[in-house]
């Protein structure tokens, strides 16, 4: 099985950062929780200019874990999964932005 990387840009209006990061943490906690969770890094833009400030990357085993964690969620206008968690960047509250994105590596050099 190939590992999925879950690539989530955010958007995080200035005085929003400690909620964002709140909440990523709260998230991280939860999937951490999940089988085939392997890692998460968060990073925050070290350029005032940038439109995503702040970029998350979850890495799952496979991309069925993936699923498995998500399902319902991917099926639901407001992202809530079977445990109730609302997924796919949607836990976040307005008006801060998620992008999220699934990915998988084809080069690392």
């Amino acid at each position: 099985m190939k590992q999925v990387s879950v690539i989530n840009s955010i958007e995080v209006p200035e005085g929003f950062e400690k909620t964002a990061i709140s909440v990523r943490d709260t998230y991280i906690a939860y999937f951490k929780s999940k089988p085939g969770f392997v890692s998460s890094t968060f990073y925050r833009s070290i350029n005032s200019d940038n439109k995503f400030n702040f970029v998350n990357i979850v890495v799952w085993d496979s991309y069925e874990s993936f699923q498995a964690v998500v399902n319902s969620g991917f099926n639901s206008d407001d992202g809530l999964n079977t445990d109730d968690m609302k997924v796919l960047g949607k836990g976040f509250p307005s008006p801060i932005k998620v992008s999220p994105g699934q990915f998988e590596i084809i080069r690392n050099d």
